[in-house]
Parts: structure tokens; C-alpha cells; sequence
């Protein structure tokens, strides 16, 4: 891992669909001082345990699109009739003092970030299989059954992608995972 003394941060991006695990992934990642998660912006209400500006950034459609048209965003896509965004400035002062960045970002915005940084790295989360991903959302109790099935029907598309990552891990036992991600950060 990069520890700062002038090194720039590595830009690391995790995919995965809704329901792999890849937040609970991240969220034992930040455990290591050196590695930040970005808080992205999205037009989507806050869940009832999200915090604007640590969740994410919760913006009207009108500021969303003005920072779009003001190249405020490294990637930005729609998702389930939301925009999600990543903005530019503190991930790039953040990687300039060092640090490793995590955009957890879905397949079209990891392509986006791919296409304009070329040393960024690609880790798909993979759920162990299409039904345990379905008992998955299921369980989580924060869908319709027409929402699981549309998450379902989108994740199909991006494990289609998996061969534009630079790694696929398999989140069969969470710390299996965890420790895989780490493995491959630490290669860093």
C-alpha cells in the first residue's frame, strides 16, 4: 500500500450488483488509515439510516445537472431512474496527498473512470450465485418484489462485464473476500 511521502493514492474502483456485498466489501477496507471511501453525489431520497455528506451527497436534479455541465464529476451515470455521480476535486486532492481512493460505483461508471484513468484498478464483486443473490435482496427487506427483479435483471448485464475488471472476486464468505481485496490492494 501507498503511505503517503509524496506517492500519489491509487484510484481503486468496486463494482458488483445490488446485493454481492460489495458495501459491506469496502466498508472493512476503510479499516486501513491509508484507504478513503468517495462519497458520491445521487438524486435518489436518503434510506432512513443515510447522512447527507457521509452516505452520500444528496442533491435536487437541478444541482446534479449543473455540475454536470460544469465537468464537476469523474463519472456519472443513471441507475433505477437515479443519477449517481463521483466528484472530481476531492478524490483528485485526496489521491494527490496519498491516499487510496474507493469509488464504489456501478459497471457504467467503472467504465467511465477506465476510459480517463488508465492506472485505476477494477475489482468486480461477484455474488456466489444468481439465487443467493436473490435470497440476498430478498432478505435486505428494502425493495418490491418489481424492484428485486429489475436489480436482478441489471445484475445480469454487469456480470456479463466482469472480463472489463481487472479482478473478479467471488463473495462467497465475507472474509474470504475481504481478504482477497486486500490481497490484490496490497499488490498496490
Amino acid at each position: 500500500m501507498l503511505f503517503g511521502g509524496g506517492k500519489k493514492g491509487k484510484l481503486i474502483v468496486i463494482s458488483g450488483p445490488s446485493g454481492a456485498g460489495k458495501g459491506t466489501v469496502v466498508d472493512r477496507l476503510l479499516d486501513d488509515e491509508n484507504v478513503e471511501l468517495s462519497i458520491s453525489c445521487t438524486t435518489r431520497a436518503p434510506r432512513p439510516h443515510e447522512k447527507d455528506g457521509v452516505n452520500y451527497f444528496f442533491k435536487r436534479e437541478d444541482e446534479f445537472n449543473d455540475m454536470i455541465v460544469g465537468n464537476s464529476f469523474l463519472e456519472h451515470a443513471q441507475v433505477f431512474g437515479c443519477q449517481y455521480g463521483t466528484p472530481r476535486q476531492r478524490v483528485m486532492e485526496r489521491l494527490a496527498q496519498g491516499k487510496n481512493v474507493i469509488l464504489e460505483i456501478d459497471v457504467q461508471g467503472a467504465m467511465q473512470v477506465k476510459e480517463n484513468f488508465n492506472d485505476a484498478l477494477l475489482i468486480f464483486i461477484m455474488p456466489p450465485s444468481e439465487e443467493e443473490l436473490l435470497n440476498r435482496l430478498r432478505n435486505r427487506g428494502t425493495e418490491s418484489k418489481e424492484q428485486i427483479e429489475e436489480r436482478i435483471s441489471k445484475a445480469k448485464g454487469e456480470m456479463a462485464q466482469t472480463d472489463r475488471y481487472d479482478h473478479v472476486v467471488v463473495n462467497d464468505d465475507l472474509e474470504v473476500a475481504v481478504a482477497q481485496v486486500r490481497e490484490i490492494i496490497g499488490k498496490l
